[in-house]
């Protein structure tokens, strides 16, 4: 099917899922591997458990899926095991809003990560959890003419620059911190995790099974 899409559009097509299990993708790799390369998606993004919108069933949000914090970094090794790492691009997803977040995630393995949340919360979303209800109270997720007034766009459209701008700038800030040119070139052995203790340890020394602690 990927390929198929490929073939009809032109683009690059990839999948989009949150990891359950490591066992799932080692098969989705063996597949790929034994159909060669042109079978692969041109990237995948993983998002993490923590997704998820407001129209989501609440069992999902709060109980499917490893967080992104775990996922990405097996999925990114799983992928370098089987040589992908040039065919496949991974493109991390899961409330990363945050410049500390987007940095871990290029750090992690990540080629690119995207983000839904941080732009909506700059365009002034509140989380009131009725994007299915047609009753979003700032006109974020409505069509209702009445509530859609409280969008004001001329004035939300400076906020969302504004974070992009920003966040960019943040990131490249880290990235200069730790000693690299940009974020791109970002690494494990750049970030430390600290455990409940308060000790830290180089994530390129950890299991990506422990990597979903508190960064720093």
């Amino acid at each position: 099917m990927i390929a198929h899409v490929r073939e009809v559009t032109g683009k690059p097509v990839g999948i989009k899922t949150v990891v359950g299990s490591e066992d799932v993708f080692r098969g989705f790799f063996d597949v790929i591997k034994a159909r060669g390369a042109d079978s692969a998606p041109d990237y995948i993004t993983i998002d993490g458990g923590e997704g998820g919108t407001g129209a989501a069933p609440m069992p999902l949000i709060d109980l499917v899926g490893m967080s992104v914090r775990e996922a990405l970094p097996l999925v990114t090794d799983l992928r370098d095991e089987y040589g992908l790492k040039d065919r496949i691009r991974l493109v991390a997803s899961g409330k990363l809003i945050n410049p500390s977040d987007v940095a871990w995630a290029l750090a992690a393995g990540a080629d690119f990560v995207t983000n839904a949340r941080g732009f909506m919360f700059a365009l002034g979303r509140i989380q009131a959890l009725k994007c299915n209800r047609n009753t979003c109270p700032t006109g974020v997720t409505t069509h209702d003419p009445r509530l859609q007034k409280g969008l004001v766009v001329e004035r939300k459209y400076k906020r969302v620059a504004r974070y992009a701008r920003e966040i960019v700038h943040e990131v490249e800030t880290i990235a200069h911190s730790v000693g690299v040119g940009e974020p791109r070139q970002l690494r494990r052995r750049h970030v430390r995790l600290v455990d409940a203790s308060g000790r830290s340890v180089p994530m390129n020394e950890t299991r990506p099974s422990v990597q979903n602690a508190e960064s720093a």
